[in-house]
């Protein structure tokens, strides 16, 4: 199994585990290869969530650029609402578990096809 296999493995447990998701395995694939070689890092792995900062770039950089979407408040909205779906008092928030749930939310699967 390769590294990038067994962390799609460990991100599948946590849509599973932590968030109550049965995970769209080709799709999680698809957005898990399209973080690029963050996913490696152990500080660009995770989302910050207690950091401003942080979801203004995910906003910006993934919703915005990535999915297409138009800046507004529901942006944010989302983003607050996955991290509650994730739980709060989960330390790591991984970047492609954030992304799928996002991309879920909005109903923009075919950005990965």
């Amino acid at each position: 199994m390769s590294k990038r296999d067994e962390l799609i493995a460990k991100y599948a447990d946590d849509l599973k585990n932590k968030c109550g998701m049965t995970p769209d395995m080709d799709l999680l694939t698809k957005v898990t290869i399209g973080c690029g070689p963050s996913i490696y890092n152990a500080d660009s792995e995770t989302v910050a969530a207690t950091q401003s900062d942080e979801l203004k770039t995910v906003k910006d950089n993934f919703l915005i650029k990535k999915l297409g979407l138009k800046e507004g408040p529901e942006l944010m909205a989302a983003i607050n609402s996955v991290m509650q779906t994730y739980g709060m008092s989960e330390r790591n928030k991984y970047r492609p578990v954030v992304y799928y749930m996002l991309t879920k939310h909005f109903g923009k699967e075919s950005v990965y096809s």
